[in-house]
Formats: structure tokens, C-alpha cells, sequence
């Protein structure tokens, strides 16, 4: 590879999806070389060695890897949504501790999620209330691998994010279609929050915290404003231009994700999220409100 000192590189592990496309075209456009692990690349999954060398001398790492959660939970999806994310985040903390010149920083995936269903306030890093069930167990047990590295020359940061919206891909086809056929009224009893962050602002917040020397530890990435699901869908079908929308309660959830091979967890579960540490911070988001964020996705 030459004298790996004289470029930047990043690590994007797991970056074949939306995400992952949309931040390794911006850092590719900063001039960084982006180096991509997953199981179909030429640094994939099976070869730590590889994935060493990959590291080595990088400015981040960003983990991104992991199966999706739309699919319906049986044993095995389960068994595969966890070992995706708690086994790849255990290679990757092996492979830094083999390195000469570890990453400066690591940044991990974690989900907003990890909170319990909140109808009545709003979830913070410091006074937000761990949930229960099945997505819980999941995040808990990835953060509990992530932080079990103990390594002393690179910053630790678990990016527990909101549902990230953006135009070429994330939850605003399937809202779309959801609209265009006539369904986009309120989804169960409509109270739920709706928690969420652009993608835009998701990599101004990887470089704010790459930036900031001093910050480690859990953040929330979510904008600082959700809404109730009754609003966004009003926000989606104001514009589309769609005027109205039939309501969809929970029974006929149930049916339609039986149908399409998912869960209604995905649309019912009240994600109240608040990215308290970040603000405290100073960081100020180019998408603070939903209307914005749909109108340049839609």
C-alpha cells in the first residue's frame, strides 16, 4: 500500500447499504480513501488479517454491519439480526487490538430502540429508561460487545440511532406507497412517537464528533424534534399532494406485515428520542424539522 502516512483512509465495515453508500460517497468527496469490509468485497468478513491491515494507520472506523430488522422474527432471523451485529463488532475490536497504529476512533451502530416504548416522555442519553423484548436484547447486547474493548489509543463512540431518512432508500419508499394507495392516515392509534434524522445530518454528526477530542460514550442521533406518527403521515401526504388517507388500526397492521413478511414493531413502537449530549455540545442540525427533511426526500 506505499507509505500509508501520507493519505487518509476510513473503514466503513458493513457499508454495502443505504447508509454506508450515502457516507462513502461524502467521504470519498473529502478526499479520504474509503475502504469497505463486508462478505462480498475484497476485505471481507472471513480474514482478520486483512481487516488489520485494513485499519491500520485509519483515521475512523464506522460500523454499520448488520441484517435487517424488516423481516418477521422467527428463531432464525433472530439468531442472525444478533450474531450480524454482536459477532462483526468483535472482529472488528480483535482486529484494533492487532494493530500497530490503531483507528483514532471507532465509531458503532446502536439503535434508538434500546429505549422502552415512550408515550409519555422523552428519552435521554442520561435519564432515558432501557426497554424490554426482543430489538431491546438486541442493542443491549451489541452495545455490552462494542464497550467491552478495553483500548487505550482509540476513542469509543455508539451512534444509537433514530430512523434515518433520505432519498435513496430508509422508511420513505415504503411511507410512499403507503400514501400513494390511499393508506396514510394515522397507523394504530397514531400517539406514537416518530423519532428520526437525515441522513445529511447523521454524517455532519460522525465528523462533529470526530472533531470534538474530548467526547466519547453513547449518543442518541436523532433530531431534535419527533413527532407523533398522526403528524408524520399528515407531513408525507401534504407533500405528495395526497389530501387524505385512511387510517390503518393495529388488527389490519398485523395482517399486512404477516403479508409482507415483517413486524408491526417497526410502526407501532413509540420511539421518544431526544440527542440531549449532542446539543449540550453545541451541535446544530440542517434538519431540525420533519417538514424539511420530506420535502428533500420525497
Amino acid at each position: 500500500m506505499g507509505n500509508e502516512s501520507l493519505y487518509k483512509k476510513i473503514v466503513l465495515a458493513g457499508g454495502t447499504g443505504f447508509v454506508g453508500k450515502y457516507l462513502q460517497k461524502k467521504f470519498s468527496e473529502l478526499g479520504y480513501e474509503v475502504i469497505i469490509i463486508a462478505r462480498n468485497t475484497s476485505v471481507n468478513w472471513k480474514n482478520p488479517d486483512e481487516i488489520t491491515e485494513a485499519l491500520e494507520h485509519a483515521e475512523m472506523l464506522v460500523n454499520l454491519a448488520g441484517k435487517s430488522v424488516d423481516c418477521r422474527y422467527n428463531e432464525k432471523n433472530k439468531n442472525e439480526i444478533l450474531l450480524s451485529r454482536t459477532e462483526t463488532t468483535k472482529i472488528l475490536g480483535e482486529a484494533i487490538k492487532n494493530c500497530k497504529f490503531p483507528p483514532k476512533i471507532w465509531f458503532n451502530s446502536s439503535t434508538a430502540t434500546i429505549y422502552r416504548h415512550a408515550e409519555d416522555r422523552a428519552m435521554t442519553e442520561k435519564e432515558g429508561e432501557i426497554g424490554t423484548g426482543f430489538s431491546v436484547g438486541i442493542a443491549t447486547a451489541w452495545e455490552k460487545e462494542f464497550f467491552s474493548f478495553g483500548l487505550e489509543r482509540t476513542r469509543k463512540i455508539a451512534l444509537r440511532m433514530a430512523i434515518i431518512l433520505g432519498k435513496d432508500g430508509g422508511v420513505i419508499p415504503a411511507y410512499k406507497n403507503i400514501v400513494r394507495f390511499g393508506l396514510g392516515g394515522k397507523q394504530g392509534n397514531g400517539n406514537q412517537m416518530f423519532s428520526w434524522l437525515h441522513i445529511h445530518d447523521l454524517y455532519r454528526i460522525i465528523l462533529f464528533l470526530q472533531e470534538n477530542e474530548n467526547l466519547e460514550g453513547v449518543f442518541n442521533c436523532s433530531s431534535p424534534n419527533p413527532v407523533k406518527n398522526t403528524e408524520l403521515m399528515r407531513i408525507v401526504r401534504e407533500k405528495m399532494k395526497i389530501p387524505f388517507g385512511m387510517p390503518t388500526p393495529k388488527l389490519l397492521l398485523e395482517i399486512g406485515a404477516f403479508f409482507i413478511r415483517t413486524e408491526t414493531e417497526l410502526l407501532l413502537k413509540s420511539r421518544w428520542v431526544i440527542p440531549q449530549r449532542l446539543q449540550d455540545e453545541g451541535f446544530k442540525f440542517d434538519y431540525p424539522n420533519l417538514g424539511k427533511a420530506i420535502e428533500q426526500t420525497v
